[in-house]
């Protein structure tokens, strides 16, 4: 009989017909509100950081393919493209186009092929690439402008996010700028106003949520991690006394909670462990925001407790079949 190698390598294992292409063109699918109404309030620069980031993707994807000698049609599976489109999502829209490329490159060359390619990273790479820029060009992925409103120019003018107010100003600054908590929550919610300054990604809560939604009915993914990652976040922010609803509505957290800690190859195996995945995200995202330099946590939050999985998934695992042990 002839010895066949056993490969075993972290989730997903699924390699047969289109699982993995309908995987990752789905979660696409699932943020194009959101990509589009990035269109309508930053215009056509957003438009072009998209398309470049999302290209150049499957450009690093297919020349580390060739590299490597595997098959270059494997760039079309959608993974490279979500990376190019969320590296996108996390980046400020005036930011120059050659700083979100480098990161990309970083996200899909350094962290996802050199470490064996889909299946095999360890840390999200979309938030590798993100860290990278943030700590590369500060000034850049910190400076804000106001979006455009339907069709007014976009405000060049510098402003300061939501969580940069509240950071430096608390919650007078806040209500001074929004005018009123229910216009707060409103803006937040639907990615207008003062709502509309952050991220090319992370503006509209409620389309970020919808397609979250649509993941979770189509089974990509499971309640575990966003909902722990989001409960945490609102209950500690209330034992603290601070907005709870503010905290889930503002910055990345709908986009961190639904589309990025949920990463199959990045976040625990069983239930249980998603569950405490989640937690651990929501409970730093909160320490960064209250006590960090950086009015914004999610990210670092996500890539802390990427790191802690393979614990995790030691830790709780599920009973060998027939045995009632671990």
């Amino acid at each position: 009989m002839e010895n066949k190698l056993l490969k075993l390598s972290s989730s997903p294992h699924i390699r047969s017909g289109d699982s993995v292409p309908k995987v990752m063109w789905t979660v696409f699918l699932a943020l194009l509100p959101a990509l589009i109404w990035s269109y309508v309030i930053f215009g056509l620069m957003a438009v072009k950081l998209t398309v470049v980031c999302v290209l150049f993707a499957m450009v690093c994807e297919a020349a580390c393919l060739k590299i490597r000698k595997q098959p270059v049609k494997s760039c079309w599976d959608g993974s490279a493209a979500l990376t190019g489109l969320l590296v996108a999502f996390n980046v400020p829209p005036t930011i120059p186009l050659w700083m979100p490329m480098l990161g990309t490159a970083v996200a899909v060359v350094i962290v996802k092929q050199c470490f064996g390619g889909l299946g095999c990273n360890i840390f999200n790479p979309a938030l590798i690439g993100r860290a990278f820029l943030l700590a590369s060009f500060p000034k850049h992925m910190t400076s804000w402008t106001l979006g455009a409103q339907f069709g007014n120019p976009v405000d060049a003018v510098s402003q300061a996010t939501p969580l940069g107010l509240l950071k430096e100003g608390g919650q007078e600054a806040l209500l001074e700028a929004f005018g009123s908590k229910g216009s707060m929550y409103l803006d937040l919610a639907f990615g207008y106003g003062r709502g509309a300054i952050g991220c090319v990604g992370e503006i509209s809560a409620v389309l970020l949520l919808l397609g979250g939604l649509f993941l979770l009915i189509r089974g990509i993914i499971s309640w575990h991690i966003p909902i722990s990652f989001l409960l945490t976040l609102a209950v500690v922010t209330f034992l603290f006394k601070g907005d709870p609803l503010f905290a889930i509505l503002s910055g990345g957290a709908m986009l961190g909670a639904f589309f990025m800690a949920t990463d199959m190859v990045t976040s625990p195996l069983t239930h249980k462990g998603q569950l405490i995945f989640g937690f651990g995200c929501g409970l730093l995202t909160f320490i960064i925001r209250r006590w960090g330099g950086y009015p914004e946590g999610v990210s670092y939050s996500i890539l802390i407790m990427n790191a802690t999985v393979p614990l995790i998934d030691g830790l709780v695992s599920n009973r060998v079949f027939g045995t009632g042990k671990k």
